[in-house]
């Protein structure tokens, strides 16, 4: 699938608010997933969004940003939510 913006964002936006000049959308033809602190398993992710600055991502699921990181694979290994707001997950990079 290809990449794409959250609604009403330009990547120049993103950009600006991350400095990250290099801050892109990633293709979602990726396994996302999300630790869980009260299991040993990780939950799958659905990503409807996925954001890359440097090595850090933030992937939008069901409503809410998750950040994480890319694996060498090319996966997406997410340790944190910050709900719906993406300026506050880009604040929190």
């Amino acid at each position: 699938m290809t990449s794409r913006l959250p609604a009403g964002w330009t990547i120049e936006q993103i950009r600006t608010l991350s400095q990250d000049r290099t801050a892109t959308a990633l293709s979602l033809d990726r396994l996302a997933v999300a630790e869980d602190p009260n299991q040993s398993e990780y939950t799958t992710l659905q990503p409807e969004v996925i954001l890359g600055f440097h090595d850090l991502c933030l992937v939008l699921d069901d409503g809410d940003w998750f950040m994480g990181h890319l694996d060498t694979d090319g996966s997406v290994v997410c340790w944190a939510s910050y709900g719906p707001d993406l300026a506050e997950a880009i604040r929190n990079l």
